[in-house]
């Protein structure tokens, strides 16, 4: 047994030697075809769609470079989704197995791991636009295993879709992890939770915290303010613009939970209606 253990010790040396040879090779050739995705980044029409073309033929395992044609497909389209998948297998063999199991958890952080990072939101985000949540919320949750900081932002998305799903368990999990989080995602998320599992009486505390984070979204939410034309670049706490980015995905868990957007109507309107209050002016001397 001991010999038996040995020689298979003494081959897996062998293949972990020859896999770090080839990652050296690949990254070679990589770093090259990166340097074209990141400038067909910033070109566009026909000049970016032939630099990631360019950058795939220097290496085919540039994942940028096949999420750049990914973006570039018809939204929704089969064709899209195939490319989708096509930047998240490359950037894995590019990663290589040695490192996957090395990086776990650190992801992001580390330069390499970055092209595959993009590459696994935007498949999640495709395969939601056709209806996949099981598969898109799998790889949501795959991706932020990789990364448990987050510099991502994958939890928003995430936990609005496990809402959605009514995986509401997991949803609470995942809402308990980062309950340092003061944005309005989370605590509009905390009073549909709360909605979810005990009921609108249970809930009244979290939604109460929620509208003094930020009072922007019931109107959103409830379609009585029309949502921005165009998706804000940035935002500000507590700001509309806030409300309408986490409005973009937090919807579906609402829309999703029987009973919780009347709710919210009604809880809501008081603090609507009420009047801002005015400064009070300084006595005369």
């Amino acid at each position: 047994m001991a010999k038996a253990t040995s020689k298979t010790t003494a081959a897996e040396r062998r293949i972990r030697q020859a896999l770090q040879q080839a990652t050296g090779e690949i990254d070679a050739a990589l770093g090259a075809a990166q340097d074209l995705a990141f400038e067909a980044m910033e070109a566009g029409g026909a000049e970016r769609l032939a630099l990631a073309a360019k950058a795939l033929a220097a290496s085919p395992l540039c994942a940028d470079a096949w999420s750049l044609l990914a973006t570039e497909a018809p939204d929704g389209s089969p064709l899209g989704l195939s490319l989708w998948r096509q930047a998240v297998a490359a950037g894995e063999v590019a990663i290589g197995p040695l490192r996957m199991a090395e990086w776990q958890g650190e992801f992001w952080g580390i330069q390499e791991t970055r092209p595959y990072m993009r590459a696994r939101q935007g498949l999640a985000l495709a395969l939601r636009r056709q209806d996949m949540l099981a598969e898109a919320i799998d790889t949501l949750r795959g991706t932020l295993a990789l990364n448990p900081n987050d510099n991502q932002g994958i939890r928003y998305i995430l936990l609005d879709w496990l809402l959605e799903a009514g995986a509401i368990p997991e949803a609470a999990a995942l809402h308990a992890a980062y309950e340092e989080d003061s944005s309005a995602a989370w605590h509009y998320a905390a009073a549909l939770l709360a909605f979810r599992q005990g009921g609108a009486a249970a809930a009244q505390p979290a939604l109460a915290a929620a509208l003094a984070n930020n009072p922007h979204v019931p109107g959103l939410l409830l379609g009585r303010r029309p949502m921005p034309a165009e998706d804000p670049e940035y935002y500000s706490p507590g700001d509309a613009s806030e409300a309408a980015v986490y409005c973009q995905t937090g919807a579906s868990g609402w829309r999703a939970a029987p009973g919780a957007l009347d709710w919210l109507a009604a809880a809501a309107a008081p603090a609507e209606a009420a009047p801002p209050a005015r400064p009070k002016r300084k006595p005369k001397a």
